[in-house]
């Protein structure tokens, strides 16, 4: 079974900040992580010049992390050790890659904003960057795991998923859900019914994941759930069919089947990442 033991999480000052840090308050207790390193990167670069000035004599770090620090004793309630990091550079995205090689991180937790009202921390940069897995948690996710969803395409790579979904299962005795999204292929529709199609490849889909599912090492039970594709993306369906059952943690593999460099992210998953899900989406690598 995988084992976690450090966790970065990432903060930007937001009102985010507060959810996540709760979320991983309540990951930390569940995974009995050892400790957790909350972090911040400060851009002065972003600070216009019309206010250096008034900011000569100010101490950012120490304010910044003053702020930081109550927002964690308030919000933090685990018995994991914590630490906060504040430093300064001009790529977010390569600070937290480097702290999380620095401290041997097996999981970095970020916030999803809505894009409509900031970037957030969220992004496909990141996501490459990374070695390690990573979850992004959306704006006031209330922290539990009572559903978990295991987003597989039947492939090799995705085996590793249901690592991280036995791990949270024992931890937690929640199901575990097995769920694949097929399509009808289109190329043959001008010759052949969708509606005449799509029962011969259902029915061919259950058997490659009852298939799947039997070869895995999995102390368990798992559930398999086919999800018919629509006009939609494969992560669409995903997302939309996860929000409908309130699933509280959705599992998915940084690449698939049809990913043709292991230096590539997947097109799912950087899709799914980009969304914004309104659900805990927890990147494995």
């Amino acid at each position: 079974m995988e084992k976690f033991t450090n966790i970065l999480v990432a903060l930007d000052l937001s009102d985010i900040d507060n959810s996540v840090i709760k979320y991983a308050s309540f990951l930390s207790e569940t995974l009995k992580i050892h400790k957790v390193y909350f972090v911040h990167n400060i851009k002065k670069y972003e600070i216009s010049s019309l206010f250096d000035e008034q900011m000569k004599d100010v101490n950012l770090d120490e304010i910044i992390g003053d702020e930081l620090n109550e927002k964690v004793e308030t919000h933090f309630n685990s018995k994991a050790e914590w630490e906060v990091l504040i430093s300064e550079d001009p790529y977010t995205e390569s600070l937290i890659n480097y702290i999380a090689n620095k401290y041997y991180i097996d999981l970095v937790v970020v916030g999803n904003k809505n894009r409509k009202k900031g970037t957030g921390i969220v992004s496909n940069k990141l996501l490459r960057l990374l070695k390690c897995d990573i979850l992004s948690i959306p704006r006031d996710f209330h922290p539990e795991i009572k559903t978990i969803w295991a987003g597989t395409d039947f492939s090799r790579e995705s085996r590793k998923i249901f690592n991280i979904a036995q791990m949270l299962q024992e931890a937690t005795s929640a199901p575990v859900t097995a769920a694949h999204v097929y399509s009808v292929p289109v190329q043959f529709s001008p010759y052949v019914t969708i509606e005449a199609m799509a029962p011969k490849i259902e029915k061919h889909v259950r058997e490659k994941g009852d298939k799947f599912l039997s070869k895995l090492d999995y102390q368990g039970e798992v559930t398999p759930l086919i999800i018919p594709g629509r006009d939609a993306s494969v992560a669409s369906n995903l997302l939309e069919c996860a929000k409908k059952n309130k699933v509280d943690i959705l599992i998915v593999a940084d690449k698939g089947a049809n990913n043709i460099s292991s230096l590539l992210v997947g097109s799912v998953t950087e899709e799914l990442f980009g969304k914004n899900p309104e659900v805990p989406l927890w990147i494995s690598k």
